[in-house]
């Protein structure tokens, strides 16, 4: 059972999620060969303040 873990800063859409885990798992299915129903996918949305790149916070930039 493969399982994907995204993640991004909060913004996105509902809408723009459901594109991105309906085309990811079929990449999955495709690439893996194995059952949609297998794929799971979370999503974790880190605030800008708590993500840093550099030494410097993405809130900072």
């Amino acid at each position: 059972m493969p399982i994907l873990h995204l993640q991004m800063h909060p913004g996105r859409t509902d809408d723009q999620k459901r594109a991105f885990v309906r085309e990811a798992t079929k990449a999955a299915v495709e690439t893996l060969v194995c059952p949609p129903d297998s794929v799971e996918i979370l999503i974790t949305e880190i605030a800008k303040d708590s993500w840093a790149v550099g030494g410097k916070l993405k809130s900072e930039a």
